[in-house]
């Protein structure tokens, strides 16, 4: 990896919307014109030598969106998994996914699991996609784990530690972000990654994600380059924080 560049980074995908919206589209051709955002960062990231790529892709809350709207986020995902299969193994990119994939429609889950397991083997960058997700939910998912097991009588309450619920999440062995990045100039976590990005850099773009591109990712790496990471504690050498 290049030196100065974060292993992990997240990216809230914000603003498919509002870039239809000033272009007097459709929500949905904006949904559409972020597929374009995604594979060109995807393929970007990998290149530079990142180690983990974490997309915002759908979240919880969005079951909550118009049916239609829903419906045509759930074609778009299926599509992305099949036509990017050749883009994936190209890019040695290994895919993964994290959130209540239950809950996602059939085909979709079958799609996704077949780029899975063609990815498995490959060696670079991952691409997590974070799909019926929520960082409360996790969390949630988590604790009630972690109760059956107390429950069971595997472990003891004074035993549960920071490491017991991190094993426990979707992803256990995912590192933390370095970096997160949100676009379409908002500021919040929206419920993502919650347990996860403690100490986690946040870089805020007002561009709309269906216009992000390579630029835009540069211009968040350099800001990344030039902070000081203590993760609480001092700067080598000083006196406070």
């Amino acid at each position: 990896m290049t030196e100065g560049l974060p292993g992990h980074v997240a990216i809230i995908m914000d603003g498919n919307g509002r870039w239809a919206a000033a272009r007097g589209l459709s929500r949905t051709r904006g949904h559409a014109a972020g597929v374009e955002s995604v594979r060109v960062v995807t393929r970007t990231c990998a290149k530079k030598g990142l180690r983990q790529l974490t997309l915002y892709a759908f979240s919880e809350e969005n079951w909550k969106r118009p049916k239609r709207e829903v419906e045509l986020l759930m074609r778009l995902l299926r599509r992305f998994l099949v036509r990017e299969r050749p883009e994936i193994m190209e890019n040695d990119i290994r895919l993964t996914a994290i959130g209540r994939l239950h809950r996602l429609p059939a085909d979709v889950r079958r799609e996704l699991e077949k780029t899975r397991e063609m990815s498995e083997g490959n060696r670079g960058m991952v691409l997590n996609l974070a799909l019926s997700y929520g960082g409360r939910q996790e969390l949630l998912d988590a604790c009630r784990a972690i109760a059956h097991r107390v429950r069971a009588g595997e472990l003891e309450p004074d035993e549960i530690t920071e490491e017991t619920i991190t094993a426990h999440l979707y992803q256990p062995d995912m590192p933390p972000p370095d970096l997160l990045i949100r676009t379409a100039g908002e500021m919040r976590f929206s419920n993502f990654l919650l347990w996860q990005i403690s100490y986690t850099e946040l870089h805020v773009t007002p561009s709309c994600w269906p216009e992000f591109r390579e630029e835009h990712l540069d211009e968040a790496f350099e800001s990344y380059a030039r902070r000081v990471r203590k993760f609480g504690g001092l700067v080598p050498g000083t006196a406070s924080g």
